[in-house]
């Protein structure tokens, strides 16, 4: 497909924009309300809503071929505005501003890292979504979640809990809009009678029901598919790590979200994206065909037995990449064996994690849950048989 571009450069990615009523570079982002505030005037203001402002609301139905945003185009290896640094520990790369400082932490380890350890940069996004959950907030639902979950917990996690070290990084996504047509076929089955038949000691339940032939053939208009854009992130491997658990604090607001600016990344981390559009083709189109499917699905209720689809053809007309972050606030614990995570998204609050597990009581009760059950149902038995 013919491939588009759309300049969403704003001039403000290295940090130094200026207060538009005084002039100062004094400026950070207040997360109680998500505005940028001068330290010096006191002035608060937001950057425009990208889409508004570098049209990206346009109908998706008018898309052709491949229109991608500047943040979204191939990663630029220049580290001229803000600076990527490699954590020794566990080998994230993670975006810092270095007009505030020149070291950091680690979002996934909580491990210091030093300037000694730059890499090239991946692309600036096109936007972000600002934090609007504060620090203390995040604390608060995180030692919340912990505690809920106490009484399970591995005792050293206990004893070590520290929701204090949460840590706030915006993630890195690639938001996708296609214009896309589906052809399905398949079969579908319209139960006509339901019975039982005895087998041995047991009973099972049987069914007739006629089958039809299934055809769906339709235009889609698909918006803000959300997807993964640091190869870090996507690498979900439950046997060294729970990093999956931030898909978990979905949705985002991402129709919220405004034009890049570095000060807001004043006061947190930023993970790198380093995949491009070509390396998410793959995945994109899993997630359209499936987003499809379902659709298709949802216009075949008259066959209550449901429909199993055999051939499926997803077609792209146009597709609009569009980069951007999203706040998250993380807590991460290093149990000697794997990493465990619990995430706060930095808009809605919504929270989810993982904690180690005391298995040796986890047994027990299920062990003794297991008892009683049996007791119980002995029970029932004796006075219903």
């Amino acid at each position: 497909m013919a491939e588009n571009h759309i300049d969403t450069s704003t001039g403000k990615a290295d940090g130094l924009d200026k207060c538009p009523k005084c002039g100062s570079t004094e400026i950070s982002l207040r997360p109680a309300t998500g505005m940028l505030i001068c330290h010096f005037c006191r002035h608060e203001w937001a950057e425009s809503a990208i889409e508004a402002q570098f049209g990206l609301d346009s109908a998706i139905g008018d898309l052709r071929g491949t229109t991608i945003a500047s943040g979204a185009g191939s990663l630029q290896e220049s580290a001229e505005d803000v600076l990527t640094l490699k954590c020794q520990a566990c080998g994230a790369d993670v975006v810092v501003n270095t007009q505030e400082a020149l070291q950091s932490r680690c979002h996934w380890c909580r491990q210091t890292l030093s300037i000694n350890t730059q890499q090239p940069n991946g692309a600036v996004p096109d936007g972000l979504l600002p934090f609007s959950i504060t620090r203390d907030n995040a604390i608060a639902r995180i030692d919340q979640f912990v505690k809920s979950r106490r009484f399970f917990a591995h005792p050293k996690f206990v004893k070590e809990f520290a929701p204090t070290e949460v840590v706030g990084v915006y993630m890195p996504y690639l938001l996708l809009d296609a214009n896309t047509h589906l052809d399905l076929t398949g079969f579908g089955e319209v139960q006509t009678r339901r019975y039982t038949r005895k087998r041995g000691d047991d009973e099972v339940t049987l069914y007739d029901a006629d089958v039809y032939q299934v055809a769906r053939s339709f235009d889609l208009h698909i918006d803000d598919v959300m997807l993964e854009s640091s190869a870090h992130r996507a690498d979900i491997d439950w046997s060294r790590n729970t990093n999956n658990i931030i898909n978990t604090i979905q949705p985002f607001d991402v129709k919220a979200a405004v034009a890049y600016n570095a000060n807001y990344l004043r006061g947190f981390t930023a993970e790198k994206r380093d995949l491009d559009v070509s390396a998410l083709g793959g995945e994109a189109h899993n997630r359209l065909l499936s987003i499809g499917r379902q659709r298709a699905t949802e216009t075949a209720g008259k066959y209550d037995r449901g429909v199993r689809w055999e051939t499926e053809h997803l077609t792209l007309k146009g597709t609009r990449w569009v980069a951007i972050s999203v706040p998250v606030w993380l807590y991460s614990y290093f149990d000697g064996k794997l990493t465990h995570f619990v995430a706060v998204n930095g808009r809605t609050g919504e929270t989810m994690g993982s904690v180690p597990i005391r298995y040796g009581r986890l047994i027990t009760v299920s062990v003794i849950i297991g008892i009683v059950g049996t007791v119980v149902g002995g029970f029932l038995d004796f006075f219903t048989g």
